[in-house]
């Protein structure tokens, strides 16, 4: 099942809305409990309906214990097909940091026609091809048995502890040369774990292929502990992104982490992050700054006894020929019956206190998702004689670039 940003679950199928089980809805509803902090599913009230989840600003997917998959995808201007929705957040994924999707190519993958949850068990399977083409690695495993036949050396204590009746047994400890490491322990146990979630065909055999490859590894049997003992060194730089995918898979709070054991598996993003994301991969690609850097964290709002409080994090910040351009990325649809088009007092507060606690900053900018009915915002902030100045702008999503009428790069900046 597929649904939208904002989208409707519920018991009743009536009006088009989405419908669920009453199980399904239950473990649903117990999630949503267990991760209140978090607002990645509202539980409410809706007249006709009773209880009802809303999705809210979290992408991605979600999947129970007996098999039900829920796919959520962003609403998004222009775009009006779940495919179309499914291959925008494809992109959007791909401009995170620290991430598995950076360098995934979809020029041969239908994404728009799988489940989210198969395009990301591709991806993987995509980038292990790789490293199996290149080979896995193996090394030197210190191993400890007790033997009929002396190999390596003679442990002394294992001896008196485990053979002091059983004098013909060596209690020996080696070195073997073996694939069974640490990193493709973890890729072995992550094979496994996507066999079980994976509905598709296509995707079980070629797991089962893969499967094939680590069959002399061990699975791990703790895994947060092993991707702490993973290193990063020169030679295992082919591992990078596949344990990447491992640890997504594995550990499923790289993006956004969760409680409870009410669901199988949930891998959901905030489209505040992914909308701050796709928007600097844009400015930074199309710019020409001087600097341009994401998340700056160097200027604190009040100091006590010397130390910082209070830290400012701009999402985005501009240097360029002596001047200091600020801007924040808003995932919120504007529209023209809300109280100030939807703006929040508070937003404008922060890029105020952005502006001012940065020297030789005079423009500072709002960035909303681009939407059909608000194209140009009629506010002047900060106009009052001041130096500083605010404006809103819109980035198309769908087409990745600003608003015609706000042409952020090149009138703005530039």
């Amino acid at each position: 099942m597929t649904i939208q940003e904002y989208d409707f679950l519920q018991c009743k199928d009536q009006n088009g809305s989405h419908f669920i089980g009453p199980h399904t809805f239950a473990h649903l509803e117990r999630f949503v409990l267990e991760n209140e902090h978090a607002n990645y599913l509202k539980l409410t009230v809706k007249k006709g309906f009773g209880k009802v989840l809303q999705a809210q600003n979290y992408v991605g997917v979600i999947q129970t214990h007996e098999g039900v998959t829920i796919e959520i995808v962003p609403k998004i201007a222009k775009v009006t097909t779940e495919e179309g929705a499914k291959t925008i957040l494809i992109k959007m994924l791909k401009t995170l940091k620290n991430s598995p999707f950076k360098n995934f190519s979809t020029a041969h993958l239908k994404s728009a026609k799988m489940p989210l949850l198969e395009v990301f068990i591709r991806m993987f399977l995509e980038e292990l091809s790789k490293l199996v083409r290149q080979g896995i690695k193996s090394d030197y495993m210190p191993r400890e048995e007790n033997l009929r036949f002396l190999k390596g050396k003679l442990d002394i204590g294992g001896q008196i502890k485990h053979n002091t009746i059983h004098k013909e047994r060596f209690f020996v400890a080696y070195e073997e040369y073996s694939s069974d490491r640490v990193e493709n322990r973890l890729i072995k146990t992550t094979l496994e774990y996507l066999y079980t979630k994976s509905k598709t065909h296509a995707n079980q055999q070629r797991i089962r292929e893969f499967l094939f490859v680590f069959e002399g590894v061990e699975v791990s049997h703790a895994i947060e502990n092993d991707f702490n003992r993973v290193k990063p060194e020169r030679q295992m730089k082919s591992y990078e992104q596949v344990l990447l995918w491992c640890k997504t898979f594995l550990l499923q709070n790289s993006f956004s982490p969760y409680k409870g054991d009410e669901v199988a598996f949930a891998l959901l993003f905030d489209m505040n992050l992914l909308f701050e994301s796709y928007v600097y991969d844009y400015l930074k690609k199309h710019g020409r700054f001087e600097h341009i850097s994401a998340q700056e964290k160097k200027h604190h709002l009040a100091f006590l006894a010397g130390k910082g409080k209070f830290r400012l994090k701009p999402d985005i910040v501009i240097r360029h020929e002596s001047e200091t351009i600020i801007a924040d990325t808003k995932w919120k649809i504007l529209r023209s019956d809300k109280r100030e088009n939807g703006i929040s007092q508070s937003d404008i507060y922060q890029l105020y206190a952005y502006g001012t606690k940065y020297e030789g900053c005079q423009k500072v900018y709002l960035i909303y998702p681009k939407t059909e009915e608000i194209e140009q915002n009629p506010y002047d902030y900060f106009q009052e004689g001041k130096k500083l100045s605010l404006e809103v702008v819109f980035f198309d999503v769908a087409s990745f670039c600003f608003s015609e009428n706000e042409n952020f790069i090149e009138s703005k900046i530039k």
